[in-house]
């Protein structure tokens, strides 16, 4: 039961616009009996509740994974006066270590939990050029999108990756945010 309503939640998402995906609701068919169905709707996140401009960088210069991970854990460092930049830097590498988490197209979406965060925060970058990520389809990233959650947010945590594969994967909204060039312009575009 759970599998069918992930892959169904998932196509949910898949089906809308990265601008849809940014600000409305997704409607989830649920498998409540043998042949019945109803709707269930959940209200998507906002981007803005987990980024702020002050976390995103544009085309810094940046030539490595590792060096792209130390750039975004920095970043959430600054906003997380009680965690150390080492410390979030050791959560994400960790999940890169498990996998990679470049999606392709140039898009990757590290992530990872911290024990005592409160609530799930991001950071970005869109670097000056593409770094090699180990990605699916071996394309160098530029676009990176770092979400770090509270270590029990299981669900929370899936939903909100989910989102954002599904945001990024529409080429149309990435181009946009390739051309950016300073991190209100592109906080503007990716909460609208």
């Amino acid at each position: 039961m759970y599998g069918s309503y992930r892959r169904q939640a998932h196509g949910a998402c898949g089906a809308l616009s990265g601008k849809e995906m940014a600000t409305g609701t997704a409607v989830f068919i649920v498998l409540t009996g043998p042949k019945a169905t109803r709707q269930v709707e959940h209200k998507i996140m906002q981007i803005s509740e987990i980024l702020q401009p002050e976390r995103i960088v544009c085309q810094p210069d940046i030539s490595s994974k590792k060096r792209s991970l130390e750039l975004l854990s920095g970043l959430l460092a600054d906003a997380l006066p009680d965690f150390a930049g080492g410390e979030i830097f050791d959560s994400l590498i960790g999940r890169e270590r498990l996998g990679s988490t470049g999606l392709g197209k140039g898009v990757a979406l590290p992530h990872g939990r911290l024990s005592g965060l409160k609530k799930p925060i991001a950071a970005m970058a869109i670097l000056k050029q593409g770094t090699d990520f180990d990605a699916i389809d071996h394309n160098p990233v530029d676009l990176l999108f770092a979400l770090l959650v509270p270590e029990e947010s299981t669900d929370e945590h899936l939903q909100i990756l989910a989102h954002l594969a599904a945001m990024f994967s529409d080429q149309e909204f990435c181009s946009k945010l390739r051309s950016c060039n300073d991190s209100d312009q592109c906080f503007k575009l990716i909460s609208n």
